[in-house]
């Protein structure tokens, strides 16, 4: 094989639409346009929801409930997780970065420990938020938890 040779696979490159080029385009006369009218002219477009004249369907459904814009959205981890993680990423300090290297988390992400399940590794935790009952169960496993 060599460079003159290469050809893209079959079926995977589509010739584009020469639009307004003349009848031997197959595309000439109104362009695929059809015939007058404010749509055969250039730089029309219909707004973003339109349906014709029908009343569009975010106009349909009825609004319902509240968004809070203050809202924390926290990636979470249960206390049952924590010994999986650390034997599987080899993690010596569970930290926000180490969370992140190890593609755990996104580098926005806000992280909060809930106490569901045991923990018997006895390592350092510097995370963003942790429930009662998971940093009672983490100190009385050995851990030490900082809050950030």
């Amino acid at each position: 094989m060599q460079l003159h040779n290469l050809k893209p696979a079959e079926g995977s490159v589509k010739k584009t639409k020469r639009i307004g080029r003349g009848e031997g385009s197959g595309h000439g006369g109104t362009s695929t346009r059809g015939n007058k009218g404010q749509q055969a002219r250039t730089g029309s477009q219909s707004k973003r929801g339109h349906e014709g004249g029908q009343m569009p369907i975010q106009r349909r459904m009825p609004k319902r409930g509240f968004k809070n814009n203050n809202r924390v959205e926290f990636k979470v981890f249960n206390l049952g997780q924590l010994d999986h993680l650390i034997e599987k990423y080899t993690i010596t300090e569970f930290t926000l970065d180490n969370l992140y290297v190890n593609g755990l988390i996104n580098r926005t992400d806000v992280v909060k420990i809930l106490g569901a399940g045991e923990v018997k590794s006895k390592i350092p935790f510097k995370i963003n938020a942790i429930s009662a009952k998971a940093k009672e169960a983490l100190e009385a496993a050995g851990c030490t938890v900082e809050l950030l």
